[in-house]
């Protein structure tokens, strides 16, 4: 649970609600590519921390296939489940992941005893909410090639917040197929989109890694702004003085 919260506001959670929030977990457990960890519709009595992988969320309507959203580690994916109980997509791995589960009666337990680590989980749901909503927003006013530049922007600075990127690029299992699902578009429009990147020598895939040339550039062909991440940006909390504060 280390990676959780870590580049945003990780920085207030004490080492007693560290070492308590460790505890929650029940189990380990490495699953394959295309695991469904929660289907639609199942009614959920524990909720997943992505600790190595990617997990997508999925929607499955009328034949096709949905990506709705990507977690990396550190994502406490279906923390919502906790409330929810019944989700409206599925929950799938991409490549190999190693995931955390942790019951939702020990989650009772953290809302009723703890309020300052209640609200960082809270926080990790609303920072789900703000990431889902700009992904709305971008699906509707981008083409698909800026959407795939803003995917891949995104993606290395959530990865960066944990430590996963490097300054030229990040590793990631997602084939072409999950990008075009991702996008809105097809496989064969996507390969054509990573093929009109490159030329722009914006981005390469290439064997599960992204090498991203100039990001500058990639984020600015994007129209990208990482402020809704709440990593850096407008949004930003660099310090909390109070953990009581409301």
């Amino acid at each position: 649970m280390r990676l959780f919260l870590k580049g945003r506001l990780r920085h207030v959670m004490s080492e007693r609600e560290s070492a308590l929030l460790d505890s929650l977990v029940e189990r380990v457990e490495r699953v394959p590519d295309g695991t469904c960890i929660l289907e639609r519709g199942v009614v959920a009595r524990q909720s997943t921390m992505l600790i190595d992988g990617f997990i997508s969320r999925v929607i499955n309507d009328s034949g096709n296939r949905n990506i709705v959203g990507l977690q990396v580690p550190g994502d406490f994916v279906d923390l919502h489940a906790f409330a929810l109980k019944r989700l409206d997509h599925d929950i799938v791995t991409v490549g190999p992941s190693l995931v955390a589960y942790v019951p939702h009666a020990k989650l009772a337990e953290i809302v009723a005893q703890e309020p300052h680590l209640t609200r960082l989980l809270w926080f990790s749901t609303l920072l789900d909410a703000a990431i889902h909503r700009e992904w709305i927003v971008k699906l509707e006013q981008l083409r698909a090639g800026e959407r795939l530049a803003h995917i891949v922007a995104e993606l290395w600075h959530r990865l960066n917040f944990v430590g996963l990127a490097d300054p030229h690029g990040f590793n990631m299992p997602l084939l072409q197929t999950h990008l075009a699902n991702a996008c809105g578009t097809t496989a064969v429009h996507i390969n054509r989109v990573i093929k009109s990147l490159r030329q722009k020598e914006l981005l390469e895939l290439n064997r599960g890694r992204v090498t991203i040339p100039d990001r500058a550039a990639l984020e600015a062909y994007a129209h990208f702004r990482p402020d809704y991440l709440y990593g850096e940006g407008s949004l930003f909390l660099d310090f909390e003085t109070d953990s009581t504060n409301p």
